[in-house]
């Protein structure tokens, strides 16, 4: 297949590293300097700083589109308007209205679209989701998560800290991320209490967001995401009645990914523990990206689609429209 990537930066270069099987052919991106740098590592492809005429190409099946928030809903639609599949990354819009029209229109066109959620895809995610499937935790009641960074001089001067280009702050950015896993693993959330705030950074948006979700069955997610972490933390624990799952580190400056598996004994006490560690580097890209290949292959439905960007979206506009943080004004 004949890839196009729109967006050369961090993520456009990770999804370029990642592509396994098929040909990236166009490159697009407002500098094109970016654009040719991620070209040149490619045989025959053409960079541009157009991103319509790499999408439009007659001879692209699939568009990755990997740019900042304002402008993820606009290039994913004119790519499915164009019957190209999608790979779009999170969180896919600023906001659930940018969203839904897409919905109806892959649907129309016969296109398979992705959102990318790529932390499903790490080694101990992967892992835990065996384990859960397997049965071994008993019935899930509840998780606790924590996620953050420390941002970096300037930050609140990047395109994440102006509410028109980001559609938000920290809730918006590595939240929606802690929330797509909740609902992977717990299911929906009817019932949102929240408390956002900005604490540190002088930016219009949040840097710290507070969420205790709750499904009809009383499972609760309680997740704290923050750019004044200072130390960078990702801590994702998952409790069930018969034992629990805490997955720590994301690799890098995250540290090493981490999965320990508690299971309850018989009489209780001190838990058997099986523990795994993950230093090889982060394949999730890959993974991920692997798997929607074939989705396409397979006419098969992604693991992953809109309508997990849409549930994500909508709790994120609830806890924004409720807290004074409401940015689609």
């Amino acid at each position: 297949m004949n890839v196009a990537i729109v967006g050369c930066g961090l993520i456009g270069r990770k999804r370029a590293e990642s592509l396994k099987g098929a040909c990236l052919k166009a490159c697009a991106d407002s500098d094109i300097a970016r654009a040719e740098q991620l070209a040149r590592g490619a045989e025959g492809c053409v960079a541009t700083s157009n991103w319509r005429s790499a999408v439009e190409r007659n001879d692209i099946e699939v568009v990755i589109v990997a740019v900042p928030h304002h402008a993820l809903a606009e290039i994913a639609h004119a790519a499915i308007h164009a019957g190209k599949h999608v790979l779009v990354e999170k969180p896919a819009a600023r906001h659930v209205s940018e969203l839904r029209p897409l919905i109806k229109l892959a649907e129309k066109k016969g296109t398979r679209v992705r959102v990318g959620f790529n932390h499903r895809y790490h080694r101990a995610f992967r892992q835990a989701r065996q384990i859960v499937d397997s049965g071994a935790l008993g019935p899930l009641m509840f998780l606790r998560a924590r996620y953050g960074h420390g941002g970096r001089l300037g930050y609140e001067k990047e395109w994440r800290a102006k509410p028109e280009l980001s559609g938000g702050g920290e809730l918006i950015d590595q939240g929606v991320h802690v929330i797509d896993l909740s609902r992977w693993f717990l299911g929906e959330f009817p019932e949102v209490s929240s408390f956002v705030h900005t604490y540190f950074w002088n930016m219009p948006v949040d840097d710290n967001a507070f969420l205790l979700l709750r499904t009809a069955a009383n499972q609760a997610a309680f997740v704290h995401v923050s750019c004044t972490e200072w130390k960078n933390t990702f801590s994702f624990e998952l409790y069930g009645r018969e034992g629990k799952l805490q997955i720590d580190g994301l690799g890098g400056s995250y540290g090493v990914e981490r999965l320990a598996f508690y299971k309850m004994l018989p009489q209780m006490g001190p838990p058997e523990t099986t523990n795994w560690e993950f230093p090889a580097p982060d394949d999730s890209w890959e993974f991920e990206t692997a798997e929607f290949l074939e989705d396409i292959l397979l006419q098969r439905r992604p693991a992953v689609g809109l309508e997990d960007a849409v549930a994500a979206l909508e709790i994120v506009d609830r806890v924004y429209r409720g807290s004074g943080y409401d940015h689609r004004a």
